[in-house]
């Protein structure tokens, strides 16, 4: 038998106007002013059970990214933390967006995005365990180093059925006052440890309000209709208030971006929305987490409920 599950009913495109009128808060930030988030979520559904990973933050020069935490809900709404890492777990300067994966063989994966201090580089770290209580003691090793001329972090893995892919923002480093720029590329891997790049999978738009650059949220795996969500920037100006758009696949590794984005933001200016993640639900429907800026500049992390 095949240790790789079948695919649940692949979601569609999440309606604009429901995703923030509909959504209910997670998690707010500790201190409700710009810098301060509580948001970069990635989410699972096992045996009835939610388990959500997510980034805190403080503002810059008072901690930067200080913890993941992984969570547990009965109800995908309300969640409890079972573990918690600091950025010093990890030598880093700063932690972004975790990624959270249950293997075919049911073992639990948390892939980390660590700065280098006193650079602007960025590597992505693995821990594994039989549990997630079990992620608490597990030893990093580290599965994205980045070089000297790039930085990666915020990785988006799938499985396939055959492979895993990855896809995860690159930011080019040769230019330290544009560091912000990025490109989303594409990584497939046999174990989801040693990866291979395949190639750039989606680049901004020249123009446009993705321009500045591209980074994968979400991707769907339906075929000949795969598609994904991905955060996008016009200007260095709008790092960290990220709006989200829509990406088609053309089935060869390259994604092309659907005009007429963004797809999805929020209503407080800048609008920032992003790193929205979705698990299908059984009897249908999908279940959406994302990062969204509030009122008061801060970030804060929501759910939503929408038709499959």
């Amino acid at each position: 038998m095949s240790p790789w599950p079948s695919p649940p009913a692949a979601p569609r495109p999440p309606d604009p106007d429901r995703f923030w009128g509909d959504a209910d808060v997670v998690l707010r930030p500790e201190d409700p002013r710009p810098g301060s988030w509580a948001g970069g979520p990635s989410a699972q559904l096992v045996g009835g059970t939610w388990w959500l990973a997510y980034r805190l933050r403080r503002p810059v020069g008072e901690g930067r990214g200080f913890g993941n935490v992984v969570a547990r809900s009965d109800d995908g709404v309300h969640f409890t933390p079972v573990v918690r890492f600091g950025k010093d777990r990890f030598g880093a300067e700063s932690l972004e967006r975790p990624a959270l994966v249950h293997t075919p063989q049911g073992r639990w994966r948390l892939y980390v995005s660590c700065a280098t201090p006193g650079t602007k580089h960025w590597r992505v770290d693995l821990l594994e365990a039989d549990s997630v209580e079990e992620l608490a003691g597990a030893t990093a090793r580290t599965v994205l180093p980045g070089s000297d001329r790039t930085a990666v972090k915020d990785p988006v893995i799938r499985t396939d059925g055959e492979r895993w892919h990855l896809w995860a923002s690159v930011h080019p480093l040769e230019d330290p006052a544009a560091t912000d720029r990025m490109t989303t590329e594409h990584a497939t891997s046999d174990d989801g440890v040693d990866w291979t790049w395949q190639g750039t999978a989606l680049a901004g738009t020249p123009g446009s309000w993705d321009a500045r650059g591209v980074r994968f949220a979400t991707v769907v795996l339906d075929g000949g209709r795969t598609w994904a969500l991905y955060d996008g920037r016009a200007t260095a100006a709008e790092n960290w208030e990220e709006r989200t758009g829509l990406a088609r696949s053309h089935g060869d590794g390259r994604f092309t971006a659907v005009a007429g984005g963004p797809l999805l933001q929020s209503p407080h200016p800048p609008g920032g929305l992003r790193y929205a993640d979705v698990v299908t639900v059984p009897g249908g429907g999908a279940r959406w987490f994302y990062e969204a800026t509030r009122s008061d500049g801060a970030h804060e992390l929501r759910t939503v409920l929408l038709p499959g």
